[in-house]
């Protein structure tokens, strides 16, 4: 299949199917679940998966961009006043996948290479990245964030805050996402 080239009609149904397929078998079986099972969940041979997911990996990514896809398209269409609990929501959510799925840590790493932080960002890192920027942006401009907060700050606190949350308790987890939530929001 060519780069940049649309996918055929049921090439698309495919790849749905499969990512699909995906968050159900990662949700029910961690990510440790294999591509077979996933394929077998989605009605598909393990080769369709490999033709749209060369590694396990870039499965794993997919499915996580798209949970982050939904989360910004709902988070896009609140109003101007909403936009801080979707900021902080979307937080939340980031970490507590990580705290169950480490996985989800190592993309959100790959937001930070996109965001400068050195190496070669991948499409799902940049994708992340922006996304993350929208965000904080519009939970700026609502104060709901302080000012002072950059995409890349916000990115380092999102992967340390999500390492921790893999080996705390969710108590810990609640309390410590308060105390990085009153850093973030604007002293008044």
């Amino acid at each position: 299949m060519g780069e940049g080239r649309p996918l055929r009609a049921d090439a698309q149904r495919n790849r749905a199917k499969i990512l699909d397929a995906a968050e159900a078998v990662f949700a029910a079986q961690g990510l440790s679940a294999s591509t077979e099972d996933v394929a077998k969940e989605a009605g598909v041979g393990i080769g369709t998966v490999f033709r749209h997911f060369p590694a396990k990996e870039s499965l794993i990514e997919a499915v996580f961009l798209a949970r982050v896809r939904a989360l910004a398209d709902k988070a896009a269409a609140l109003s101007q006043a909403q936009a801080g609990p979707a900021f902080y929501g979307f937080f939340t959510y980031a970490v507590e996948q990580a705290a169950t799925q480490s996985a989800y840590a190592d993309v959100l790493s790959e937001a930070a290479v996109a965001g400068g932080g050195g190496g070669e960002p991948s499409v799902v890192g940049v994708e992340l990245a922006a996304t993350v920027e929208t965000l904080l942006v519009r939970a700026q401009q609502a104060g709901a964030v302080r000012a002072d907060v950059g995409p890349a700050e916000l990115i380092a606190l999102l992967i340390g805050a999500s390492r921790a949350a893999e080996r705390v308790s969710p108590d810990v987890r609640t309390r410590a996402l308060d105390i990085v939530f009153d850093g973030l929001r604007p002293i008044r």
